[in-house]
């Protein structure tokens, strides 16, 4: 079975799938002016924009099937009202799951591997 690009995380006020397809990664690409591999390599050295965690994260919403104003309120209420760090974690997840594949139950790719993925 190959692997699905979308990952479902508690966030805020409950349990959402996030997803960056093609036109989602089209659209951060845009928003952030650089390509989604460039933005995952900043997601996980530390060179990361706020634009690259709530543009992630806010897509990744929509991706997963939420409406667009439904993501922007969310965003502004669990992403821009606190602490970045806190939202960091998940917008790897998101990133990682785009452009690898979500691992599958038993799959043993994982963090680790993404994360060495965007320090070569």
């Amino acid at each position: 079975m190959a692997r699905d690009a979308s990952l479902t995380q508690d966030f805020g006020d409950g349990t959402f799938t996030f997803r960056l397809g093609w036109g989602e990664l089209a659209k951060l690409q845009e928003a952030v002016d650089a390509g989604p591999y460039v933005v995952l390599q900043r997601v996980g050295d530390g060179t990361w924009k706020l634009q690259d965690i709530s543009n992630i994260i806010r897509l990744g919403l929509i991706g997963g099937g939420m409406e667009p104003t439904e993501a922007l309120k969310k965003v502004r209420a669990y992403v821009e009202d606190r602490p970045p760090l806190e939202s960091l974690m998940l917008a790897q997840a998101i990133m990682a799951a785009a452009l690898i594949g979500a691992p599958e139950e038993n799959d043993s790719l994982g963090k680790d591997e993404a994360a060495n993925l965007t320090s070569e």
